[in-house]
């Protein structure tokens, strides 16, 4: 009987494994798009927005949730005298998170 709830725990916890790691594949490739599409409103083109894309993704890591990325694009988007509202920010990334989203299922699926 304890075999049977060994492999069940093994499965749950396989599960929560992939569950997590499609989750952080998600939000890190909403992120780039994020960049990529800030790069854009910016001006930045070409190496210089993918490389603020990589700046993006990797203001991810500073604290949980989306508000280190939400601080960045923010604070460069003002330093630039970009006008958008935070309401239009955070949507984009809502946005952005869906596209990523089904994005990442698409590649799952081949």
């Amino acid at each position: 009987m304890s075999g049977s709830f060994d492999k069940r725990g093994k499965g749950f916890e396989s599960k929560w494994a992939h569950d997590e790691e499609l989750r952080f594949k998600v939000y890190a490739r909403r992120n780039k798009l994020l960049g990529v599409w800030a790069a854009g409103e910016m001006g930045v083109t070409g190496a210089s927005a993918d490389s603020y894309a990589k700046e993006v993704i990797a203001s991810d890591f500073e604290k949980a949730g989306d508000d280190d990325v939400f601080a960045k694009v923010r604070k460069d988007f003002d330093a630039k005298g970009i006008a958008l509202s935070d309401h239009l920010l955070r949507r984009k990334m809502e946005e952005l998170l869906e596209t990523a989203k089904a994005q990442i299922e698409q590649e799952a699926r081949k």
